[in-house]
């Protein structure tokens, strides 16, 4: 596709001058007009080494009010950034609603440079191109812009421009030994770009190719591409999205009726089986440290559900330098002016780490679907991006869990009462609690749903039978512990191969 790309097209001064200027007005307009309509941007330079990202960027930011747009440079990951999941350093650099983010190489690095330099096997290529077109997909399926441009230059004309930069002592040290590598294997280099390219030229997220041997003629195809792209997406009447209705759906198979709430211990029983559990976190939370094993665990249930007590049971057995809790409530507006698992994205833990989600990001299904926060397209979609989320979660290295916890009607109204009653618990119970209780049936059908297509061999629902709070945070210890250590044991096993 590349090697029939005509290089040699070029533009001269007076008429560069001419267009830019009357696209750099037009380009101002449209930031203006996305940033009145709450519309995203991510325009991301990819391309050839030397082929002019950086000055292209700089050509086309002179447009732009400063105030709407964030350049990012991507470059390797720090040692700090190999902590975490590696789509993690991406998902903080969304804009939100409105303003522009400016990519000088992005999530492409992995696939392209990276890739060429370490031999990635092909299982790791796949699982690459399946985690950036999940990006790319779930970005413009929430209202984001995105507009890929790679800039593709010679052999010939890449040699010349390194030997420039070379020859400057001020500019010698952009030129690395990569770079020359690159150029001399060409061809081979030329065929990944060629491989990603066709991959990842999507209907929603496609590329555009720029000739850049000739800087004013790439710069006014550029303008013309970010233009194009703005103007169909601001002209583009917002479709009318059907809104969520509590129960309009088919019931599914009930995951809940399954679980035995007459199960239970006696005080004695629980507080025995508590402290021989809560020593066996002890060590094996330090166990997962010392390998740099992650663990992200999910809470959800009904409210006084017990998950506050089953957590603070955990947590009573972990170094607290190791571990944070994460009380999710509705979002606030910062939080809403972004995809809805950025606020989840930026707070998942590094290597080594827990981190507790009380309430998760299956909130979209439930809350949000019940209360009509979202349209129905949105929560229908969202368990496919969910389990994207976690599945790239688990690839990372990290014990992915949710807990469900359940308790009946009736248990939840007594625990209400109790909590009237009571002086120091009463600030646990609201106004919304008990209405929420008049949408139990549709509660019901949302979560057998939502554990019948997110429960996954990688990041299971538990669901923890709660009637008797003994019994429940027993269960949540036991499988934590249960599922550290059997993490701990693959990681020895894989170590020994």
């Amino acid at each position: 596709m590349l090697e029939k790309i005509d290089l040699s097209k070029k533009m001269k001064k007076p008429e560069y001058k001419e267009e830019i200027q009357t696209l750099s007005i037009r380009l101002g307009e449209l930031q203006r007009a996305c940033q009145s309509a709450k519309i995203p941007v991510m325009i991301v330079f990819e391309g050839l080494d030397a082929s002019g990202k950086g000055v292209q960027i700089g050509k086309l930011i002179q447009a732009l009010d400063p105030r709407g747009f964030e350049v990012f440079a991507v470059k390797k990951e720090t040692e700090e950034e190999k902590f975490y999941p590696y789509m993690k350093r991406f998902w903080t650099k969304i804009p939100e609603w409105g303003k522009i983010s400016i990519f000088d190489t992005s999530w492409y690095r992995k696939v392209l440079g990276e890739r060429f330099e370490n031999q990635m096997s092909k299982g790791e290529v796949a699982k690459a191109y399946h985690t950036i077109q999940n990006f790319e997909k779930e970005l413009t399926d929430d209202g984001m812009v995105i507009i890929k441009l790679f800039l593709y230059i010679s052999k010939r004309e890449q040699k010349k421009r390194f030997e420039k930069l070379t020859s400057s002592r001020e500019s010698e040290w952009r030129v690395t030994g990569n770079d020359w590598r690159r150029n001399e294997e060409y061809d081979a280099y030329l065929q990944v770009n060629e491989e990603m390219l066709a991959k990842t030229d999507t209907d929603f997220a496609p590329w555009t190719i720029v000739e850049a041997t000739d800087k004013r003629y790439a710069a006014v195809k550029i303008y013309k591409t970010v233009i194009k792209a703005l103007e169909a997406t601001v002209e583009r009447k917002p479709e009318e999205e059907e809104k969520a209705s509590e129960l309009d759906e088919k019931p599914v198979e009930s995951v809940l009726n399954k679980a035995d709430l007459s199960l239970s211990y006696t005080r004695e029983e629980y507080e025995k089986k508590k402290k021989k559990l809560q020593k066996e976190l002890t060590k094996l939370h330090g166990e997962l440290y010392r390998r740099r094993i992650p663990m992200i665990l999910g809470f959800e249930g009904w409210d006084a559900g017990g998950k506050g007590g089953a957590i603070k049971r955990l947590t009573q057995a972990l170094d607290p330098r190791g571990y944070v809790v994460i009380p999710t409530a509705a979002p606030n507006d910062w939080e809403k002016k972004h995809h809805y698992l950025w606020r989840f994205w930026i707070k998942m833990p590094k290597k080594g780490h827990i981190t507790i989600f009380d309430r998760t990001w299956y909130g979209r299904v439930m809350v949000e679907r019940i209360e009509g926060f979202c349209t129905k397209q949105e929560w229908k979609r969202a368990y496919k991006e969910m389990n994207d989320m976690e599945e790239q979660l688990a690839d990372s290295g990290a014990i992915v869990m949710k807990f469900w916890m359940q308790i009946d009607k009736d248990e939840q109204e007594r625990r209400f009462n109790d909590r009237m009653k009571n002086p120091e618990k009463r600030w646990k119970i609201t106004d919304e609690d008990w209405r929420n209780r008049e949408k139990w049936d549709a509660y019901v059908l949302a979560v057998n749903e939502m554990l019948e297509k997110t429960s996954t061999k990688d990041a299971p629902w538990i669901v923890v039978e709660g009637n008797s709070k003994w019994y429940a945070r027993i269960k949540v210890l036991e499988t934590v512990a249960d599922a550290m250590e059997k993490e701990i044991k693959e990681v020895e096993k894989n170590r020994k191969r």
